[in-house]
């Protein structure tokens, strides 16, 4: 009976700190969330598409902070998670990393077809790229306005692969990025200033790089760097 009762009490206080780390994560930032996402996934070698999702979810949230301006771009980001979502349903454990979903798509030489899942983890990861840039530049240079910081972030990553169509929406979308002071305040999480802010973008930093990068040479490997949109 006592042992019965013991594992009783370890059971609630299990469940108890379970809700309290629950409760704690619900006024992190989607900063902090993404490191501890990484740091998570940081010894699988071959990230994990579910991860992977996590990441993607936890940008398009920063670029919702920014508000209506970013759109486009949004649209083109969820539409990407929904379609690894979709092939991820189908059958989780066929190709559980990103690497595996590729090289299948590679064999049967759908990976450059407009609606492959190729196709999204480019272009998730260069909006990844994207939003890192932003975030580097936001912490480095205070100076600049959140309208400066946005385009020296989308003409280092984005430019480059968006054809003119996406170039021109991007174009009007900067007419409309709030202060830099409002976005800010959004993406810190409760009771962070900001210095908070920056030693968290300190550590975002060197986790989400080397993963990137190792996604970029996944695609150069397959020759799937260069593809560009309209």
């Amino acid at each position: 009976m006592k042992a019965a009762a013991d594992v009783s009490t370890d059971t609630k206080i299990w469940k108890k700190r379970e809700v309290q780390e629950r409760d704690e994560k619900k006024v992190w930032s989607e900063i902090k969330l993404a490191i501890e996402e990484l740091s998570l996934g940081s010894n699988e070698g071959d990230f994990s598409t579910l991860a992977f999702l996590g990441l993607s979810n936890l940008l398009l949230q920063v670029l919702d902070k920014i508000g209506p301006t970013m759109a486009v771009l949004r649209l083109d980001i969820q539409r990407n998670i929904e379609r690894l979502e979709e092939n991820n349903a189908s059958d989780p454990s066929k190709h559980p990393t990103l690497t595996g979903i590729v090289e299948k798509e590679v064999r049967e030489g759908t990976a450059r077809k407009a609606e492959s899942c190729a196709r999204a983890i480019l272009w998730l990861t260069r909006s990844m790229d994207f939003s890192l840039a932003l975030l580097e530049i936001l912490e480095k240079d205070p100076e600049l306005s959140l309208q400066q910081v946005v385009e020296e972030a989308y003409n280092s990553t984005l430019k480059p692969w968006h054809g003119w169509i996406s170039s021109a929406a991007f174009k009007i979308a900067l007419k409309l990025i709030p202060e830099r002071k409002i976005f800010t305040s959004f993406i810190m999480g409760k009771g962070q200033d900001y210095s908070m802010l920056k030693d968290e973008i300190h550590k975002l930093v060197p986790l989400l790089r080397p993963l990137l990068d190792e996604i970029h040479c996944l695609m150069k490997k397959f020759r799937l760097d260069r593809l560009k949109s309209t």
